[in-house]
């Protein structure tokens, strides 16, 4: 009983961190476009910080992929 309840804690932690990274990251790139068009960055940093948030993005991806994958194996 009490695996079933860490293991349903674990997965709303992993929740958790992936929604905190998707908002951290989205804030981060607003404030990234707004300080490049502000203080007329060159294009180089402007696609670094895309890429940036491109990357966390996609991390993002993964880790709601994998607890996606741990629930569905759970189930079955």
């Amino acid at each position: 009983m009490s695996s079933e309840r860490e293991r349903r804690e674990e997965r709303a932690r992993q929740g958790r961190v992936a929604s905190l990274v998707i908002a951290f990251t989205g804030a981060l790139w607003v404030v990234a476009v707004w300080a490049g068009n502000h203080w007329d960055w060159p294009q180089r940093y402007r696609a670094l910080a895309d890429l940036a948030a491109l990357g966390g993005f996609v991390f993002a991806l993964i880790l709601t992929w994998r607890l996606w994958k741990s629930g569905r194996k759970d189930e079955g």
